[in-house]
C-alpha cells in the first residue's frame, strides 16, 4: 500500500467516527497497522480539516493533543465539547466516549 493510500485510509477511518465519540491514536494504529505516532503524523498533515475530524482523536488516556494543528488542545477540546463531550481535569471518559470500529 502506497504512503497516499495509507493516509486516505486513515482519513476515511476518521470520518466515520460519529459526533460525541472519538478514538485513540492506537486504535487507529491497530487497524491499520502502523506507529500511533504516524497516526499522529497523518493528522497533523491533514488536508481538509473541515471534512476530517480529525479532533475526534486523542491519546491513550483520554487527553488531547498537546500540538492539535488546528488551534491547539484549546480548540480540540472546544471541538469536542461543541459535539457534547464532556472533560473532568482536562481528560474525557473513554469508557464512554470511545468509538468502536
Amino acid at each position: 500500500m502506497s504512503k497516499s493510500d495509507l493516509c486516505d485510509q486513515i482519513y476515511e477511518l476518521v470520518c466515520q467516527i460519529p459526533l460525541d465519540r472519538v478514538v485513540t491514536y492506537g486504535d487507529l494504529a491497530k487497524i491499520v497497522g502502523v506507529n500511533p505516532r504516524y497516526i499522529g503524523y497523518v493528522l497533523h498533515n491533514n488536508p481538509a480539516p473541515g471534512k476530517v475530524p480529525c479532533h475526534r482523536v486523542v491519546n491513550s488516556q483520554g487527553r488531547l493533543a498537546a500540538n492539535f494543528a488546528f488551534g491547539g488542545g484549546l480548540a480540540q477540546q472546544k471541538l469536542l465539547e461543541s459535539e457534547g463531550i464532556v472533560f473532568c481535569n482536562s481528560k474525557l471518559d473513554l469508557n464512554i466516549y470511545r468509538y468502536t470500529f
